[in-house]
């Protein structure tokens, strides 16, 4: 919906810029398409920083649970390690 408003933006910006006349036209058209495709690189760069964050939190549960995991069973199977008496 977001990339679909800064699309709406642009072609408010070219229906501006192509049917209405004059210095007015010409600066609303210009505006309009400078904001909306702003618009859309502002909301490209939110959608691989949000990816970026996610496959961050993946592969930090991912070495949670790993590192976890056997160090727990490590413990239950050992056999107490006593130290050697000098003899």
């Amino acid at each position: 919906m977001a990339f679909g408003s800064a699309a709406g933006v642009v072609a408010a910006g070219a229906f501006f810029g192509l049917f209405v006349g004059g210095f007015a036209g010409g600066l609303i058209g210009i505006a309009c398409v400078t904001i909306g495709l702003g618009a859309a690189l502002l909301l490209l760069f939110l959608e691989v920083g949000l990816s970026e964050d996610r496959q961050r939190a993946e592969d930090e549960e991912r070495r949670r649970r790993r590192s976890a995991g056997p160090l727990h069973r490590d413990r239950r199977l050992r056999q107490p390690h006593w130290p050697r008496r000098p003899g």
